[in-house]
């Protein structure tokens, strides 16, 4: 005798179950640690905090609550320097690099040339390098580089770029991932825009800036996004390459509350502080992001 088979509607309740579990799986094990660290700030001292580590608590704002941690933050750090940097150096390597890699995919997926593909295959190539290996040879170049700075009554040209806002800037701009997330952006678009365009005697400039721009809000809106998390969270770099205390972002700082005598307190509200305005753009632009890099990945 046969055993009956389950219909094909009770199988797909079963999946989507089980895909319904894996992803609040995959949601706790993101928001949890982001509980802690925000309960943990507000509450009064570093014993409460290890007493709660053994329950629920730790994940929830309960007990003895104050906000004296992130008011304490500015007495262990120059916080507000540190921010003002981050955004500087953040702000410029998002706007400079839209357009650097928007031009650069551009020119490879919407003008023909010979060797088009194998430039996309050497800029891929480069995903696979990691940063650390070319960080002490980048300090070298970057170190004989030429500096051009005001000194009141003409332009100053001096060696090195070490300790400016242009060592945590430049080096960031050009970005794979982005060139290839801009790249299957712009094949997606029919070159029929472009052949119209060029009948009515628009340059390729113009195609880019009144077409493939437009066309293209959701991509940008994620390369902006990709571009900026690591920018925000630099660290590496900017403890190699800046050694003022006035230049440096917010990832740098987070060394000062380990000095001495550490107080988990207001470590979790700093890192709590640094990390909200990440989380918030995140979520404002979350809907482009998953649009285009699901697209993305179907695109040839």
């Amino acid at each position: 005798m046969k055993t009956p088979t389950r219909s094909a509607s009770t199988q797909r309740k079963t999946n989507k179950i089980l895909i319904y579990a894996g992803l609040t799986i995959a949601a706790a094990s993101a928001i949890f640690p982001l509980l802690f660290m925000i309960s943990a700030s507000l509450k009064t001292s570093d014993q409460q905090i290890f007493a709660d580590l053994s329950s629920w608590r730790a994940f929830f704002p309960v007990g003895d609550l104050t906000f004296d941690n992130y008011l304490n933050v500015n007495d262990r750090v120059p916080a507000l320097r540190f921010f003002l940097n981050s955004m500087i150096v953040t702000i410029a390597i998002v706007v400079i690099g839209l357009f650097i890699n928007s031009l650069i995919a551009f020119a490879i997926a919407r003008i023909r040339f010979k060797g088009s593909q194998f430039v996309l295959s050497v800029v891929l190539a480069t995903l696979m390098v990691p940063f650390e290996t070319i960080a002490v040879p980048l300090i070298y170049w970057v170190s004989k580089l030429p500096r051009v700075s005001w000194a009141g009554d003409g332009f100053l040209v001096t060696q090195g770029l070490l300790n400016t806002y242009q060592v945590q800037i430049l080096p960031f701009i050009a970005n794979a991932l982005a060139i290839f997330l801009f790249v299957q952006q712009f094949k997606s678009i029919p070159r029929d825009f472009d052949e119209a365009a060029r009948v009515d005697g628009a340059g390729w400039f113009t195609i880019y800036r009144k077409i493939i721009v437009p066309m293209s809000k959701s991509t940008f809106a994620t390369v902006a996004i990709i571009t900026m998390l690591p920018a925000w969270n630099s660290y590496l770099w900017p403890l190699m390459a800046v050694q003022k205390e006035h230049l440096r972002p917010v990832s740098v700082g987070m060394q000062y509350f380990f000095q001495l005598n550490p107080q988990w307190g207001e470590i979790m509200a700093y890192a709590t502080l640094i990390t909200l305005p990440m989380i918030i753009l995140f979520v404002m632009f979350q809907r482009s992001f998953v649009t285009s890099l699901s697209s993305s990945g179907v695109k040839g």
